[in-house]
């Protein structure tokens, strides 16, 4: 199958408001979580323009190693703060939290070629978020996208928090420090943009440039890739701990 084939049915579910429930490996469609409702436009708006890196703890002030375990091995990931403050540092908030320790992997999506291994949803459906002890409600987390300087290419430019910037504004293939490649660690969300809580994504091709800016990569898969490649939907995270890089973490 062509890349442009891809694309075009993953924007057409995209259009349609597919929001996934636990589908099975045949849905095409963008990683989401049906954890939120979809909003308007102006709603969207009126949320991006509210939010701002330093409203939202923990954040990830650098870069910390995870360690995954599935089925006895182990996938090493490089979290990255620097790029994705606040992304990561939920996610490695979440691993300290022993949040998924024992959740599955309700989503995997090989056919009719690789694109997600998808998981971290309390419930195991894919309808699930971090319920956080304190204030008894979901965890949410904003769209956070690093795009790249507009004058120099090669040097990270400023965080752009609450919008999609890809193909969902109409962009294709923004220009992103963090791109959705095979082994890029990123979030799920429902179409409202700062919906994202626990449930992630592994990227299982590099023909996932269109999911650029419209969904936060925020890590990369540095060891255990084959692991990935192994897992079945409904297996499980034996466990999942920081080995690196705790003390970047500001609560």
């Amino acid at each position: 199958m062509t890349q442009s084939w891809w694309q075009a049915l993953a924007s057409g579910f995209l259009l349609a408001s597919i929001l996934l429930t636990g589908c099975s490996n045949s849905d095409a469609v963008p990683p989401q979580s049906s954890a939120s409702p979809a909003t308007t436009a102006q709603a969207q708006t009126a949320q991006a323009q509210n939010v701002t890196m330093t409203n939202y703890k923990p954040r990830l002030e650098g870069k910390a190693t995870v360690e995954m375990i599935v089925n006895g091995s182990p996938i090493t990931i490089e979290v990255d703060g620097e790029n994705a403050p606040i992304t990561a540092g939920n996610f490695v908030d979440l691993v300290e939290r022993g949040v998924y320790n024992g959740l599955t992997f309700h989503r995997v999506v090989k056919d009719p070629q690789p694109f997600v291994v998808q998981g971290g949803d309390p419930k195991g459906n894919g309808t699930g978020g971090f319920i956080d002890p304190t204030t008894k409600k979901t965890r949410d987390v904003p769209l956070e996208i690093r795009v790249k300087d507009k004058n120099d290419p090669d040097q990270a430019g400023e965080l752009v928090y609450g919008q999609g910037l890809g193909q969902q504004s109409g962009i294709p293939n923004p220009a992103v420090v963090l791109p959705h490649k095979r082994g890029a660690l990123a979030m799920a969300r429902s179409q409202m943009p700062n919906s994202a809580s626990s449930q992630f994504y592994f990227a299982l091709s590099n023909d996932l440039g269109f999911l650029d800016g419209d969904y936060a990569v925020f890590g990369y898969v540095t060891s255990g890739m084959n692991v990935v490649d192994k897992i079945k939907q409904g297996d499980k995270i034996q466990s999942a701990k920081v080995v690196s890089g705790a003390d970047n973490l500001k609560k």
